[in-house]
């Protein structure tokens, strides 16, 4: 199979969706490896590196489009992208479908399969290909509040972990996912007084023991975060739902509890975030103030340290990306219901439940999908 990987557009982001070493994987097994001339930049890797691993390397994205059947990415497609699939393509990359109905849209159009880092599901119902770049947001999230509350950057001037005689921030975390473990581990680490919040009893004793004491568990109710605002320097959002429009847990009105000048970081705000307040924001103008509340709402947090994304990214996908070219979607997703369950969009259907719902398109199990566009073709 040609499998093609484009250089990514979205403001700001540097990282690349395969390394040399998923590179040597594909082509050991007789696949063809097409890498976007300067598409490894951003994540330190040159265009040699990629060949001396068996890739060739094209210029421009029409070309890798043009050629490849399997498309490799990092970021949902943008405008320029979507015009470049074709019903022959397999789009393998994060999505984040559900408050993008526009790009439904036209991802439907193209009659692309297009297969969802975000929702496909180990045989446990975890996340495999989101917890890597959760892992990562997470630690950014407390990184970015931290200096986000310098007094330069509009913050109420306090230091995190505060210094003997002078107690440090109180930051709360909403949602004890992957997101939020590690978001609490590195407040932790700079000895903030830490709050996280989560709805399942399960989790918090599971978070109770590996914090070790060092962080309070609460019970997620409205009432509970609501108390808890007026206390509150930095907010955590990481809330999830699978693959679903992220529920909002902080309203605008709400906001009036806060202090003046707190921050708050919204790690769902790629699945439309979970601040009521909350809207995109790009690395390079990263924050805005509303209710006097610094708002921190980057889509792509990780692309700030696409060397370390990169390479934990290639490490989830790459078995998946080895099961699509060796197999096809079909056969791929009969041999592995968790990756069935990733497959958002398929030859102009929604085939994601959650993802139907809350863009407004009609749901189409992705089997009908397929045999609807293979019926056609005959």
């Amino acid at each position: 199979m040609k499998i093609g990987v484009p250089t990514e557009v979205k403001p700001d982001e540097y990282r690349v969706a395969i390394t040399p070493a998923g590179v040597r994987e594909l082509t050991g097994r007789d696949h063809e490896v097409l890498i976007q001339a300067g598409a490894g930049e951003g994540s330190a890797i040159p265009d040699a590196e990629y060949e001396e691993q068996g890739a060739r390397i094209v210029a421009g994205a029409e070309a890798v489009f043009g050629e490849a059947e399997l498309i490799l990415k990092v970021k949902e497609p943008q405008a320029t992208e979507v015009e470049l699939l074709r019903p022959e393509h397999t789009l393998f990359t994060y999505l984040h479908l559900a408050p993008a109905p526009e790009l439904t849209r036209g991802l439907c159009d193209s009659g692309a399969t297009c297969v969802a880092y975000e929702t496909v599901e180990d045989p446990g119902g975890r996340l495999p290909l989101l917890a890597p770049m959760s892992e990562v947001a997470g630690k950014i999230a407390t990184q970015a509040g931290a200096f986000m509350l310098e007094k330069p950057l509009g913050g109420r001037g306090i230091l995190l972990g505060g210094v003997p005689g002078v107690p440090g921030a109180t930051v709360l975390v909403i949602g004890g996912g992957v997101v939020g473990m590690h978001a609490a581990f590195i407040a932790i680490g700079m000895e903030a007084d830490v709050y996280v919040f989560d709805r399942s009893l399960e989790r918090l004793r599971e978070l109770d023991v590996a914090f070790a004491g060092r962080a309070s568990t609460v019970f997620s109710s409205s009432l509970a975060i609501e108390q808890m605002l007026p206390r509150a320097d930095l907010v955590i959002g990481a809330v999830l739902v699978h693959g679903a429009r992220a529920p909002s847990v902080i309203t605008r009105e709400q906001l009036g509890l806060m202090k003046e000048h707190a921050v708050l970081v919204d790690v769902s705000i790629d699945q439309g975030g979970c601040f009521e307040t909350s809207r995109p924001t790009t690395h390079s103008d990263p924050t805005y103030v509303e209710g006097g509340v610094t708002h921190y709402c980057v889509t792509n947090m990780p692309g700030a340290v696409p060397i370390t994304s990169t390479f934990a990214l290639t490490n989830a996908t790459l078995p998946y990306a080895v099961a699509l070219a060796e197999h096809g979607v079909r056969e791929a997703i009969a041999r592995d219901p968790g990756l069935r369950a990733g497959v958002n969009v398929a030859r102009g259907h929604v085939t994601h439940a959650a993802v139907a719902h809350d863009t407004g398109f009609a749901f189409m199990p992705v089997e009908e999908a397929l045999a609807s566009s293979a019926a056609q073709a005959a």
